[in-house]
């Protein structure tokens, strides 16, 4: 007989044990933390700093949990099946997740542009934008609040045994997948996806999961089961009330503790993005396996009371070492940096020992804070308070978790600093612990547990006013980047404050010279010493300043992102013309301790032209609305969290919109502890939305860019910056003429087009974060981004020939600061002595010439006179060649003939030798630039066979190039690459300045195959 259908349904019931639902809600847990760190990244584009948008992802996500938990404690007793409405819960969740990157990306394009610009007081403005962040994730964090309590509220009803256990595991496989979530979207998810895709792919898990959940309940023959029973007498309602306090109070000091082990933590391992994630993944790691330890013995605890107590004790008492363990960790830091390898392999030994050392300051301490809400929940379901109390306790400690962090990012830092902050933490544990055991567990005054108490609030009472200090010099040693903690050791501190968003510090070295660093990273250093040299970061601060006063001559409107150590803003206030310079700073502390570089950096604060903001740059300007002349971008190394979001594709786009149309946007970018790949990023980006740009080098590692909204650049009117107080600033840089900018000046727009289109980093964006995810593992790698140098330092007249720039060489002033500037003063010193012209010029008395080249010249001019006609083909040829390297792309043309002739002389009888005859004309044709001979000579060579020595292949290639692409013969210079480079260079690396030519020259070959290609009319 067939079955009927209601028997078919009866078949297909199937209890789904316990540990699945577990699984569950560990992989809920790991959408969930993806959700909080894919906010942070969203919102510090909104708010503009990384600190500001963690604190609020964190207030808002714990404020939503809350209020998410506290409904579902309203609610749970009243549904049939509170696991179904767990499912519909992640099922919303999943489906604005799916919205989400659409609404923020409207909603911040809106609010720059129409909706902060219409505020009439900046107040109003600043409150509508925090509003706005709130409502942005508050809904979804709501939502995710309502997911404890009631997947604990269907799973104690489903399956009623051991109900402690089964609370402390959801809280364990919540937490656990929670802090496996910040990691993978930190580290593989967003680098995959992107922004957009990270958080796409959370709500699909999140969508999956209702899926899972529904057919798991509804396959399940006992789904429906009965709430558990409400509290009626007046002690479990008293101790529901006196539980709810306590945590409250330890959510509190949990998230004070998280706030200060963040900043502290900053200045051991670096203010990087990932550094963040592996702290907050340690934090939440200690919370999952104190649930997991409880679960095993919650059933078991006869005096729940007293032993909520004693956890709190230990707790507090924890914390408190995490003072002397913190300082231990700052030379652990020291060895593994000394230890591991700058190397890929190193790296991720780095990140591993980073979330060890994390581990180890917050582990002891959150171990025992993951007790606390399993245990106090399991205390009040076992007094009778029933199943609403699992919402209730989860509500208020997410509440006080809020007033942690309000407390401690507003009043705890600034106020206390961070040794106090955590010892104020512990206190409150101290308290809390102190009166469930002595008032609530009725322990005896004579008993062990009173005298722990008494124990314990001694401890915190001495070791607040006696205990162990933070050494200020440890505090900003950078030994995550210097890799030891003597880097302050004989400095005099003037200044340090945990300010809101940093740590800064300000002091003097012995040499008198003036650093602020944040963090532990020096952003400025100035010289204070009247008889000291400059610094190199001088030069860097006053050019910034300087040359958009070039480019914009009548200027009178200036904006300065980042206050730094005043210096720019204080240069360009020299100008006479400058009616009004704009400084923005989010830390109100760096204007603090800037003060202290005095009458270096004095017109920022007395000049009545000059007004300092505190605020996020793009709020600043949005608010404001205010339009530049030009705007000029201080901001710190790329890799410091938040900060890569100022070299952004949509940055760019913001700031271009408060330029006048002809308006002029100056950068810094920092080569060192960066990529080529990194920059080639950040130049995308800015190419998108400026119309022209030059490229500077203040120093061997310092980069500026200077860059034009709408039209040409044009020539700097370079007489307009060498007169009064901006002439004298500029001396006091080591620059003294335009020839002194001239040399610093890299390469133009058009020149990279080329290069930028065919190099593979992508372009950097806010949402597809490529180097906010890859400057962290520079700055380990201590790398740097060489091209820039490689083009100013290349051995050909590469620069001059392509951008064609008006360089006076002889008029070149000395600096201790440019790489180039000390190439050009070494070719004059060679010149002088082959010319035997000594003492001509005073400047070279101080050039740092190498022993070798100093060999090489000696010997030449001691051939010059013996002119011996058994010179050693082989030895004439590589000395010649180091000279003509180092005198050809760094003099003039007669300069450079002269040499050249003087090495001739030497040649003698080797002249007539053909093959040193062709190297001697194409010297001749490189020091002249007349590319047509460059080319000829260099082919020639070429062709003679592949025995070349490398270097010597590599120069031919290159002039060969370079004097096709400097004749305008495009296809001549891509087809020497085809063949004599191309395979040649296979595995091998290619140079930056080699590149350059190949991407022109490959440029031009596709132009040409495109018109090739066109209909003809």
């Amino acid at each position: 007989m067939p079955s009927s259908p209601t028997s078919e349904v009866k078949a297909l019931k199937l209890a789904a044990p316990r540990a699945l639902y577990f699984a569950i809600f560990a992989i809920s847990g790991f959408s969930g933390l993806i959700y909080e760190s894919i906010w942070s990244h969203y919102l510090k584009l909104f708010l503009g700093h990384a600190a500001y948008a963690q604190s609020l992802v964190l207030i808002i996500f714990m404020g939503g949990m809350a209020i998410g938990s506290q409904l579902a404690s309203r609610f749970s007793a009243k549904m049939r099946i509170p696991i179904l409405a767990y499912a519909l819960v992640e099922a919303i969740v999943g489906v604005m997740a799916l919205l989400f990157h659409n609404v923020f990306s409207g909603l911040i394009e809106a609010f720059h542009a129409t909706i902060l610009p219409s505020m009439g007081a900046p107040a109003l403005g600043i409150t509508v934008k925090w509003l706005a962040a709130c409502l942005l994730i508050l809904p979804q964090s709501i939502l995710l609040g309502m997911t404890f309590p009631l997947m604990s509220a269907g799973i104690l009803r489903r399956f009623p045994d051991t109900p402690g256990g089964s609370i402390a595991m959801l809280y364990f496989t919540n937490s656990i997948g929670a802090a496996i979530g910040v990691l993978v979207s930190g580290f593989v998810m967003i680098r995959a996806f992107g922004l957009p895709g990270a958080i796409m792919t959370a709500g699909l898990l999140n969508i999956a999961l209702a899926l899972t959940v529904w057919t798991l309940v509804r396959l399940d023959p006992q789904a429906q089961t009965e709430s558990l029973p409400t509290p009626t007498d007046a002690r479990a309602t008293t101790l529901t009330r006196v539980f709810l306090v306590a945590a409250f109070i330890t959510g509190m000091a949990s998230f004070i503790y998280e706030i200060a082990w963040i900043r502290m933590l900053s200045l051991v391992l670096g203010a990087t993005t990932h550094s963040f994630e592996l702290m907050l993944s340690a934090f939440i790691t200690g919370l999952a396996f104190g649930g997991l330890w409880i679960k095993q013995r919650i059933d078991r605890i006869n005096e729940q009371i007293r032993f909520s107590g004693y956890v709190q004790l230990i707790m507090g008492a924890l914390a408190l070492l995490t003072i002397p363990v913190y300082v231990m960790s700052f030379e652990w830091m020291t060895w593994i940096r000394s230890a591991l390898q700058p190397s890929d392999a190193g790296f991720a030994g780095y990140s591993i020992v980073s979330h060890a050392i994390a581990l180890a300051v917050m582990l002891p301490t959150t171990f025992m804070a993951g007790m606390t809400l399993p245990l106090f929940t399991y205390v009040l379901l076992r007094k009778g308070s029933g199943e609403s109390s699992i919402g209730r306790i989860y509500a208020a400690n997410t509440l006080g978790a809020i007033v942690g962090v309000l407390f401690a990012v507003h009043i705890g830092l600034p106020v206390l600093g961070l040794k106090h902050l955590i010892v104020f933490g512990a206190a409150l544990d101290i308290a809390l612990g102190s009166v469930l055991i002595v008032k609530f567990a009725g322990t005896p005054w004579r008993s062990p547990g009173f005298v722990l108490v008494a124990i314990a609030v001694v401890a915190i009472a001495g070791l607040g006013v006696f205990g162990q200090t933070f050494d200020q010099r440890l505090l900003t040693s950078g030994v995550y980047r210097y890799k030891n903690t003597s880097t302050a050791a004989n400095d005099e501190f003037l200044f340090y404050k945990d300010g809101k968003t940093a740590s800064v510090a300000f002091r003097i070295g012995p040499g008198g010279l003036g650093v602020l660093a944040t963090n532990g990273k020096v952003d400025a250093s100035i010289q204070l010493d009247p008889e000291g040299a400059p610094s190199p970061d001088e030069s860097t601060m006053i050019l910034a300043g300087v040359l958009p006063m070039a480019y914009a001559p009548d200027a009178t409107h200036a904006a300065n992102i980042g206050m730094g150590s005043g210096q720019t803003a204080h240069t360009i206030l020299g100008n006479p013309r400058i009616e009004v310079v704009d400084t923005v700073e989010i830390e109100v502390e760096m204007v603090n301790a800037s003060r202290h570089y005095g009458e270096q950096v004095a017109r920022v604060y007395d000049d009545p032209r000059s007004r300092i903001h505190i605020e996020d740059a793009k709020t600043y300007f949005s608010l404001n609305n205010t339009v530049y002349d030009f705007i000029i971008a201080e901001p710190s190394n790329p890799w410091v969290s938040g900060v890569s979001s100022l070299f952004s594709k949509e940055f760019y786009a913001t700031v271009r919109n408060y330029l006048e149309d002809e308006g002029i946007f100056v950068q810094w970018i920092q080569a060192y502890e960066f990529t080529d790949e990194l920059a080639v990023s950040i130049l995308k980006a800015l190419a998108i939305h400026f119309a022209d740009f030059d490229i500077y080098t203040s120093s061997g590692m310092d980069i500026i860019l200077v860059a034009r909204k709408s039209g040409e650049l044009g020539d700097p009117h370079w007489e307009s910056v060498f007169s009064g107080e901006l002439g004298q600033s500029l001396a006091r840089a080591g620059i003294h003429n335009p020839a002194d900018l001239h040399v610093r000046q890299l390469a133009s727009r058009d020149l990279l087009a080329p290069y930028l289109q065919d190099a593979p980093a992508p372009t950097n964006s806010d949402y597809f974060p490529y180097v906010d995810l890859n400057a962290g593992k520079a700055l380990y790698l201590n790398s740097n981004a060489l091209m820039f140098l490689g083009w100013s330092m290349a051995p050909l007249p590469m620069l001059e020939m392509l951008n064609q720039p008006d360089i006076a060489f002889d008029e070149v002033s000395a600096s201790e600061t440019s790489a180039r500037v000390e190439a050009i003063l070494t070719a004059r010193w060679i010149h002088e002595k082959l010319t035997h012209t000594k003492g001509s010029d005073p400047t070279l008395e101080g050039v740092n010439v190498g022993p070798l080249m100093r060999y090489i010249i000696d010997w030449l001019a001691a051939s010059q006179q013996t002119c011996a006609a058994q010179l050693s083909p082989e030895r004439f040829a590589q000395s010649t060649f180091d000279v003509m390297v180092a005198v050809l792309p760094n003099a003039g043309v007669e300069a450079g003939l002269r040499v050249l002739d003087e090495v001739t002389k030497a040649a003698c009888a080797l002249a007539s030798d053909e093959q040193t005859a062709a190297w001697l004309r194409l010297y001749a044709a490189v020091a002249r630039r007349d590319g047509r001979e460059m080319f000829k000579a260099s082919e020639y060579l070429l062709q003679q066979g592949d025995d070349l020595p490398f270097y010597e292949r590599e120069y031919l290639l290159n002039a060969a190039m370079l004097g096709a692409l400097a004749t305008d013969r495009g296809k001549e210079a891509f087809e020497t690459w085809n063949a004599f480079g191309k395979d040649y260079y296979t595995n091998r690396p290619l140079p930056s300045y080699t590149k350059l030519v190949i991407s022109a020259a490959a440029r031009f070959e596709d132009d040409k195959a495109g018109q090739a290609a066109a209909p003809r009319s």
